[in-house]
């Protein structure tokens, strides 16, 4: 037990709201929100779990206060690949409990169920045959990383901004050895696909394919609302009847704005957003980088005064997100996906900012 509450209650948590609800609203960005808070470039967010726990609280606090259903810890680069860039492979353990026990106990704290997701975010390491890292290996590195965010008390753990088949096949694998639901996005580019090539509906397909089968599957990321929305169409066209579909957009575009990243997403502007990832067929809907409180409650207000609407098309999501990419709206019409530069893969980046 964790929290006073059995394993089984923990794990039936999400998937009774999802029958309860029409949507669920999650949270936004942690990295962002936490550099405002006074965090340093190239500083591991993750160690602020023990380190600085009362502005990791807060945030998962402002979360819950402007509505949002589910919270992710702040362990998106809790894996001991990525924890080794900062000393602190050896303390996988301690550093994803803290995480989850600082969520946790803003989530039990609160007036109404608030689900606490588990964030699992890539290695940064690529997989056989063009990295040193095999399945096997990366399995053991995300059970290392599940196993302590079960024991801190996350109802569910939520693998997100994947690029490639390999690495979504050994974080589901890995966190599957807990038996907790697992939720999984993957981050799609100005291509239309992820950095590794992998379309939405490829996406789709493999998640269907794997075991255990997530609960629920979309994209998180990526570069603004609008082609967010395009992956989401991708997905919804090759989804299954029953299938949760999840869209978790950045606010925006980032800009570089005196020296600092900044994104230009108005608090309008994602709750225009929420509302056609809602019409989009997306189940769980919340933001990204750059997404703060202010932009979940308006969110929150635009889900909550919502007259379902059609399925949008491209000119409809334009019109009130902005701009597609043209790698995106071609993804969108099926044309393959324009290579790489150089032609090689890229490494994967560091997200939830």
């Amino acid at each position: 037990q964790t929290w006073g509450r059995t394993l089984d209650a923990m794990s039936d948590l999400l998937l009774r709201l999802l029958a309860e609800r029409r949507w669920l609203l999650a949270d936004g960005a942690t990295g962002t929100n936490l550099f405002a808070a006074g965090l340093r470039s190239g500083d591991a967010p993750e160690l602020w779990n023990l380190e600085r726990p009362d502005p990791v609280r807060d945030l998962a606090a402002a979360f819950v206060a402007a509505g949002s259903d589910i919270i992710l810890t702040n362990t998106f680069g809790g894996t001991r690949n990525r924890l080794k860039l900062h000393g602190a492979e050896n303390r996988v353990d301690e550093i994803n409990r803290a995480g989850a026990g600082i969520a946790r106990a803003v989530a039990d704290a609160a007036r109404r169920p608030v689900v606490v997701a588990g964030s699992m975010g890539p290695t940064g390491d690529l997989y056989e045959p063009l990295g040193p890292l095999s399945i096997a290996e990366g399995t053991a590195i995300f059970a290392e990383q599940a196993t302590a965010l079960a024991a801190g008390g996350v109802d569910v753990l939520w693998i997100e901004t994947v690029s490639s088949i390999e690495e979504l096949s050994a974080a589901v694998a890995g966190a599957g050895a807990t038996g907790l639901p697992i939720v999984c996005t993957l981050s799609f580019d100005t291509n239309g696909c992820t950095m590794m090539g992998v379309t939405p509906a490829r996406a789709a397909d493999i998640v269907h394919g794997l075991s255990p089968r997530p609960l629920a599957y979309g994209a998180n990321c990526g570069t603004g609302a609008a082609d967010l929305m395009v992956a989401l169409l991708g997905l919804r066209a090759a989804a299954r009847p029953g299938d949760v579909l999840v869209a978790k957009s950045n606010c925006g575009v980032p800009e570089f704005v005196d020296g600092a990243v900044q994104y230009q997403g108005t608090p309008a502007l994602m709750a225009n957003y929420a509302r056609l990832a809602f019409d989009a067929g997306a189940r769980i809907i919340g933001g990204c980088c750059g997404t703060t409180p202010d932009h979940i409650r308006a969110m929150r207000t635009a889900l909550e005064t919502h007259e379902p609407g059609p399925v949008p098309d491209l000119d409809t999501v334009t019109q009130h997100l902005g701009p597609i990419t043209a790698g995106a709206a071609a993804r969108a019409g099926n044309e393959p996906p324009p290579t790489a530069a150089g032609g090689g893969p890229r490494r994967r980046r560091r997200s939830r900012t």
